[in-house]
């Protein structure tokens, strides 16, 4: 799984956003940040826990200017009749890409060959279309929106001021270090 640093695959889809059925592809994301958040299915028990927690920062990410896509191997129609049917899922205001080939989950690399579901998959690309983070957990551990947001601030503070870099737990307003020879054997 080394995708990181490199840009994603070409890739079209459809998805339900905001009531509706939209057209998604690579060329969509060019020139923005943008998050691919796979999750194994609709109708499960810990996705819709970290859909509603992606959902509750929804508003913080598009601050950032960041696009947010879930991903599932559900297809576009699944996700409307669970956003439907589900209070939590209900909330969600970001697009949810149907991906029944498996094709985009594949790009990514995080197909369960066999079974044909996504495993819980993170993915924060920058305006060149680059995996800048990428985080996979087992079936069993939910992720956390909240350190979503902080390492995707990290990675643009880090865009944006080369030769700088995020030591760890940086919240924005905090030190950054600067690599160099000095500071070797010093922290």
């Amino acid at each position: 799984m080394a995708l990181i640093n490199t840009k994603i695959k070409p890739f079209k889809a459809k998805a339900y956003k905001q009531g509706k059925f939209i057209d998604v592809s690579d060329v969509d994301i060019a020139g923005k940040w943008a998050v691919f958040f796979f999750y194994p299915a609709d109708f499960t028990f810990v996705c819709p826990t970290e859909l509603g927690d992606l959902a509750d920062h929804d508003a913080e990410l598009k601050k950032l200017g960041v696009e947010v896509f879930s991903v599932s191997t559900d297809t576009h129609f699944t996700h409307k009749a669970w956003h439907d049917s589900s209070e939590t899922i209900g909330k969600i205001k970001y697009a949810m890409i149907g991906d029944p080939t498996g094709a985009i989950t594949r790009n990514f690399d995080v197909m369960r060959e066999g079974e044909g579901l996504a495993d819980r998959g993170t993915f924060v690309v920058d305006p060149d279309g680059v995996i800048q983070i990428m985080e996979v957990t087992a079936e069993g551990v939910g992720r956390d929106a909240l350190e979503l947001v902080r390492k995707i601030k990290a990675a643009q503070y880090v865009r944006s001021h080369p030769g700088e870099v995020c030591p760890a737990k940086w919240k924005e307003g905090e030190k950054t270090l600067a690599p160099s020879l000095e500071l070797v054997g010093k922290i």
